[in-house]
Order: structure tokens, then C-alpha cells, then sequence
């Protein structure tokens, strides 16, 4: 009996990995990659960077990388059955991560700061740059919103890895990507890149939104039935 429960479960196991690895796509994987990037805003965060070194404060560009990609990964497979336990479900989570989304890109595009300029003294690996920067709750945010619009979990890891790997390139090289940038440059692609993320903020918002309406419209009928 418990050997064919275990056969079960491990059948079972491998049909969701099966099912999850068929749902790999190169589509996909741009289009999260490009909104993590845009969201996690690594660029915009190159004079932050600069500013905890010239401060004297230590960070290690590896530790960064892994630890950001680790709790981001984490909360990917983890968030939704948290977001479940409160009540709430992916689609709304999608209309008020959207929401998030438009503001953060407001916050790029007209210089507004949060969170940033905060940290603590001597290290940095983790805070500022693992929480808040790079795996904060805009990114949770983003993760779900994601999942909302529909991208697989395996699409969505891989570009988070990809993402964190960015990440590790930029810190362990910042002093060279400013020289090459320059200040102009940093803020030209920071308007950019909020441009960006504005427009598919406002995707995310009708989207989900959509859906929601569509969900309230089938309770209501539902009722009155």
C-alpha cells in the first residue's frame, strides 16, 4: 500500500515537472526577463552603487547575485498559495501589482526616490542592495503580476537567473560601466526604461482588471441564479 502511494506521488511529481518543462518559451522568457529588468532597474541603481562605495561601504557582487536570485525564486513558487491564505487570488494581486507597477514607473521617470538612499553601515550585501533593491517588494510584485498574465514558472526562473546575473556583472564592473555611461547616459536609460515600464503597467492594470470584472459578473449571475 505504501509503495504504490510513493509510486503515486512520484508519478505524479513527474507529470508537474513534465507539464511545467513543455511550457518553456523564448517569448516568454524575453518578456519577463525584460519586465524584471526594467522593475529591479539595475541601471537606475548604478549611482546608488557608487555612492555606498565612495561611502566606504563593502559589498560582494556574488553574495548579491545568489542571494537575490534564491529569496526571488522562492517567493515565485511560494507566493501564490501565500497570496491564497489571505483570501485574495492572482488576479486581483495582478490589478494591484499593476498599480504598483505605474507608480514605480512614475517614480523613474520624474526622479522620485524610495527606499534607495536607506542602509546600513559597513556592509551592504544585503541591505540595501538584496532587500530592498534588488529583491524587494517590486519584484515580489512583479513575480506575481506575471503569473497573472500568464508565464510559466520555469519561463519566469530562468529569468530571474538571467536577471541576477546581470546584477552580478553590473556590481562587480560598475566603475567601468559609469565611466563608459556617464551621468547623462545613466539618466537617459532610466527615463527610458520607465517609459517602458509605465506602458506595461497600464497592460497589467486592463488586463487583470478585465478578468476581475469578468469574475464579480459570474458571482453576481451565479447568485441570482
Amino acid at each position: 500500500m505504501t509503495s504504490t502511494l510513493l509510486g503515486f506521488e512520484m508519478s505524479s511529481l513527474f507529470s508537474s515537472f513534465t507539464q511545467e518543462f513543455s511550457a518553456f518559451s523564448l517569448e516568454q522568457i524575453y518578456k519577463s526577463f525584460l519586465t524584471l529588468f526594467v522593475t529591479i532597474d539595475i541601471i537606475g541603481a548604478i549611482p546608488i552603487i557608487l555612492s555606498l562605495k565612495s561611502k566606504g561601504q563593502e559589498y560582494h557582487a556574488t553574495q548579491v547575485g545568489v542571494y537575490s536570485g534564491i529569496i526571488l525564486i522562492a517567493f515565485l513558487f511560494a507566493g501564490e498559495p501565500l497570496l491564497g491564505s489571505f483570501g485574495a487570488d492572482i488576479s486581483t494581486f495582478g490589478v494591484a501589482g499593476g498599480i504598483v507597477l505605474f507608480v514605480m514607473a512614475v517614480e523613474m521617470i520624474f526622479g522620485i526616490e524610495i527606499f534607495k538612499s536607506e542602509g546600513s553601515n559597513g556592509n551592504s550585501t544585503f541591505v540595501p542592495l538584496v532587500f530592498p533593491l534588488f529583491a524587494g517588494a517590486a519584484s515580489f510584485t512583479t513575480l506575481l503580476t506575471l503569473r497573472a498574465d500568464g508565464m510559466a514558472m520555469i519561463n519566469l526562473a530562468i529569468s530571474i537567473v538571467l536577471n541576477m546575473v546581470l546584477v552580478y556583472l553590473v556590481l562587480r564592473y560598475v566603475s567601468i560601466l559609469d565611466r563608459l555611461l556617464g551621468a547623462n547616459g545613466v539618466y537617459i536609460l532610466r527615463k527610458f526604461f520607465g517609459v517602458v515600464l509605465l506602458a506595461i503597467s497600464v497592460k497589467f492594470i486592463t488586463k487583470n482588471l478585465i478578468d476581475v470584472i469578468a469574475m464579480v459578473e459570474r458571482g453576481v449571475a451565479n447568485h441570482g441564479g
